[in-house]
């Protein structure tokens, strides 16, 4: 049976809200009853992602994932409607009404969810956009921007990420740092000279360093001699900044 149907019915699991304090997970779970790593200052949650898609990687700073709803966090804040349908869906599969699955899986999808075959099991997940912090990598039109997202690809794809949210951004994208088995991202995106120090917000001096170096030594984007700044790209192009 999948994640998405254990969901609601394993170990006498309940629907519930968000502000249900004793709410636990679908293996008996909650914040409470695991050990929880102090906090990263300035970090609002953290995530744990599931492997990203062959399609994740939205540009050279930008990746959409999913987090599992059994995770401990997520568990209480799957909508009602959602785990509702999610149950309907199975009980479709069930009885092999295609049609009514595939409707009811839309509507999981209009609510920023999905269900996702992870080792020949289906779980129910989250989605999140994620917003690489302190970096800002050529756009699709630009050059290296193609460069820029295959390199993030290869660091990702098929991986599970560890994401400090720090905040949002104007597009409600989740701002924060990527780690990948036990990488930083945003190092090795710097060091490979596939994105700039985005000094508008953000002061860290290995940042600035990082970016010197990939400068200094010519490194991807910097093989050319006076490469134009995204921000001011997007400027040009009506596009706004980011």
């Amino acid at each position: 049976m999948g994640n998405a149907l254990r969901f609601l019915c394993g170990q006498g699991f309940e629907p519930c809200t968000a502000g249900d304090s004793d709410c636990l997970g679908p293996l008996g779970v909650s914040a409470v009853t695991i050990g929880v790593s102090a906090p990263v200052q300035g970090v609002e949650f953290e995530l744990h992602t599931l492997p990203v898609g062959a399609r994740g990687v939205v540009d050279g700073d930008g990746i959409n994932v999913f987090v599992s709803t059994s995770d401990p966090r997520e568990s209480c804040l799957v909508p009602l409607e959602v785990q509702v349908a999610a149950l309907e869906r199975s009980v479709a599969h069930v009885w092999g009404d295609k049609a009514r699955a595939k409707e009811l899986h839309k509507s999981i999808i209009a609510a920023g969810y999905r269900l996702i075959d992870v080792q020949n099991e289906e779980v129910l997940a989250r989605k999140y956009r994620i917003r690489l912090r302190g970096i800002d990598a050529p756009e699709a039109g630009m050059p290296y921007g193609k460069e820029a997202k295959e390199e993030l690809a290869k660091i990702v794809q098929g991986k599970c990420l560890r994401v400090h949210v720090y905040n949002k951004d104007r597009y409600d994208r989740c701002v924060g740092d990527v780690y990948c088995d036990g990488i930083f991202v945003q190092e090795l995106m710097l060091k490979r000279g596939m994105a700039w120090h985005y000094k508008a917000y953000d002061q860290r001096a290995e940042f600035a360093e990082w970016e010197e170096n990939a400068r200094a030594e010519r490194k991807g984007l910097w093989a050319s001699p006076n490469p134009e700044k995204p921000w001011e790209w997007r400027r040009k192009n009506r596009r706004g900044g980011r």
